[in-house]
């Protein structure tokens, strides 16, 4: 990861238009190729950004980020370059699960048609470049499914399982992939967010589950 402070104006061209005007901005350059430009408030959400994949081309007073698909552009003018470093930090081992959210992946792997009856598992823990999706299945259609797990789910389930989906969207083998978050208790900010980028939530009961003796539905 490329950590740059630098005093800086950003324009994003693309359907929409905007403009930040010249201030310091922190801009992370991350692995994965994307690029965002934050500001010392808004928690982690940046300023703009651009998602992989896309390029940065560096010339004197001017970085432009152009997005390999759409042709999108974030156009930084740099008046100062304050501070400049590259960190390694390696294939990220994701978060690790206490017992009960460890436990309900293997009852729904083992029970996978509470989801929908002929669904199928791929595998469980399936690996991605930043780190694995709780369960990878299939529907009864035998179209790819992700399936993240939480106890409890908010908005950066969502984004967790959001940037899954992204990835694992680019294996034409797996694509077009599907998500469901899977939580016993998901906050309505995570449900209006998932329902909006297409994520089907499901509510897990973690006694009725443990007990299933055939195809129920827990939804």
């Amino acid at each position: 990861m490329r950590l740059v402070i630098a005093r800086c104006s950003v324009d994003y061209v693309g359907k929409l238009t905007a403009h930040l005007p010249m201030a310091p901005r922190l801009i992370l350059i991350k692995a994965d190729s994307s690029v965002s430009i934050h500001a010392d408030d808004r928690a982690f959400k940046p300023l703009n950004w651009m998602n992989p994949p896309c390029r940065l081309r560096e010339e004197e007073g001017t970085w432009t980020v152009t997005h390999g698909k759409t042709g999108e552009q974030l156009v930084l003018t740099m008046e100062e370059i304050l501070h400049d470093t590259s960190h390694e930090l390696g294939v990220d081992p994701g978060l690790i699960k206490d017992g009960v959210e460890a436990h309900l992946q293997e009852l729904l792997a083992e029970h996978i048609t509470t989801l929908g009856a002929g669904w199928t598992l791929v595998r469980r823990e399936y690996m991605t470049a930043i780190g694995p999706v709780d369960i990878l299945c299939r529907d009864h259609t035998g179209a790819s499914v992700a399936v993240e797990l939480k106890r409890r789910a908010g908005i950066d389930a969502v984004e967790q399982l959001t940037r899954y989906l992204e990835l694992m969207n680019r294996d034409p083998l797996l694509a077009p992939v599907s998500g469901i978050l899977a939580a016993q208790s998901i906050a309505p900010q995570a449900k209006t967010l998932a329902t909006d980028r297409g994520i089907r939530c499901v509510t897990l009961d973690y006694d009725e589950l443990r007990g299933i003796e055939r195809n129920d539905t827990l939804f």
